[in-house]
């Protein structure tokens, strides 16, 4: 999780980076220092730390002749994206059996129920998602792994709002079902069935963006196969 006080290149990353999240600036579109700072009202100075911290999170690009601009991707990378994740969490999730507090486990059952009440609010939903799997990790005491996951997270919700937002909706009620099994699991401490609900939610959940993208003609049929 981010931290709560910031210095200002942190305050500076944290808007460049929901900004390219969520499009406000384009896949290719420079980011001009000194145009950044005025728009923040800011020096360079913590622009460019910004900027560097971007780069290092894998939004911003360094181009010849172009300096920084917004990391190019396609819908080919839901493969890449998906198999981090599944990686990641089944890490976490085994470790999180063992060292998850009653309290924590509590914490994170409570995540699930508020989910419950917010099935007819897609975004709203999709951040408590977030927030369920990253508590998952943070309960399993990896703080590298954490880091990464946020990573891969923050990819994924920028492949998602730009090309598979209205696949998520349609998924959100078994997506809840696999939540409440994971959370009987975990007071189980079954880390076997935690790895197999997490694997299987996260490749159920690819089966159904990869659909979405062949409809829509974003992704050729037979490059599921080669990922």
């Amino acid at each position: 999780m981010r931290p709560t006080f910031r210095s200002k290149p942190q305050v500076v990353h944290d808007l460049l980076h929901e900004a390219i999240i969520h499009g406000e600036y384009k896949p290719g579109e420079r980011l001009v220092i000194d145009e950044v700072a005025a728009r923040l009202g800011v020096s360079q100075i913590p622009v460019r730390e910004a900027v560097r911290q971007l780069e290092a999170d894998g939004l911003v690009t360094f181009e010849p002749y172009a300096g920084a601009t917004v990391t190019e991707f396609s819908p080919n990378l839901i493969f890449e994206i998906f198999a981090l994740l599944e990686a990641l969490e089944v890490i976490c999730g085994r470790r999180a059996c063992t060292c998850m507090s009653d309290a924590e486990l509590a914490e994170l059952a409570a995540i699930v129920t508020e989910m419950d009440g917010l099935l007819d609010d897609p975004e709203q939903w999709s951040q408590k998602n977030r927030q369920f799997h990253l508590m998952i990790c943070q309960f399993s005491h990896v703080q590298l792994i954490e880091r990464m996951l946020e990573n891969a997270l923050d990819h994924w919700d920028r492949l998602r709002l730009h090309y598979v937002k209205d696949v998520l909706q349609p998924r959100m009620p078994e997506a809840q079902q696999d939540h409440h099994r994971m959370i009987e699991a975990f007071r189980r401490r079954d880390a076997d069935e935690i790895e197999h609900l997490l694997r299987s939610h996260n490749q159920r959940a690819l089966a159904a963006y990869i659909d979405l993208l062949q409809q829509n003609g974003l992704l050729e049929q037979s490059e599921g196969g080669c990922r």
